[in-house]
């Protein structure tokens, strides 16, 4: 199991380019706690990497993430690194998240997706982006319908971080890589920001 492989698995289920920086951001998110951690950051990261890989062809519950978990297994990608992309999926019971790995992935996805969707709506992109803008973007009921701020708060708990501090912490972990993951500046204009 090596990133090269894994990202060439992605690429070969994944043609959306937003669907593939989602799960680099999610990488890059959960490298960063694995460094923090002090835990593998190849095994943290190949997780973040390949959680959705399967859903552009499988997008329906439980199929997602069921069929991309049969694919990693006949390729023998080890078990926890399977069982945590199981255990994303809230509908599937019989994959609580019980390890660490589990519940950084889960605070990670939902969050990931957020800081994105926030850092398009803003001039400077994520460049100057705070937790408190993002929490502040989370109220707005409008804003990002498809994420679900429940499970942005209850991944942050389960994980045992304060909520603005693992919003700090993943901003601060995904600025470097803000051009390859398109977050430079914001690409709507200012009506679409006032939402």
């Amino acid at each position: 199991m090596n990133r090269a492989d894994a990202f060439t698995l992605l690429n070969e289920y994944v043609k959306d380019q937003g669907l593939v920086r989602h799960m680099q951001a999610v990488e890059i998110a959960m490298r960063a706690y694995a460094r923090k951690l002090g835990v593998d950051e190849d095994t943290w990261g190949i997780v973040g990497l390949l959680h959705d890989f399967d859903y552009e062809r499988w997008p329906n519950p439980p199929d997602h993430p069921l069929q991309g978990a049969e694919i990693l297994r006949g390729l023998g990608y080890p078990d926890d690194v399977i069982y945590a992309i199981l255990s994303h999926a809230d509908y599937l019971t019989d994959y609580p998240r019980v390890h660490p790995l589990d519940k950084a992935l889960y605070a990670c996805d939902e969050l990931a997706g957020f800081i994105t969707a926030t850092a398009l709506v803003r001039p400077g992109g994520i460049t100057d982006m705070t937790a408190s803008s993002v929490k502040k973007k989370m109220k707005s009921k409008g804003f990002a319908r498809t994420v679900n701020r429940d499970d942005i708060v209850r991944g942050a708990a389960d994980f045992g971080v304060d909520l603005a501090v693992h919003i700090q912490f993943v901003i601060d972990a995904l600025k470097p890589h803000a051009t390859e993951l398109g977050l430079l500046q914001g690409l709507l204009g200012d009506e679409e920001m006032s939402n």
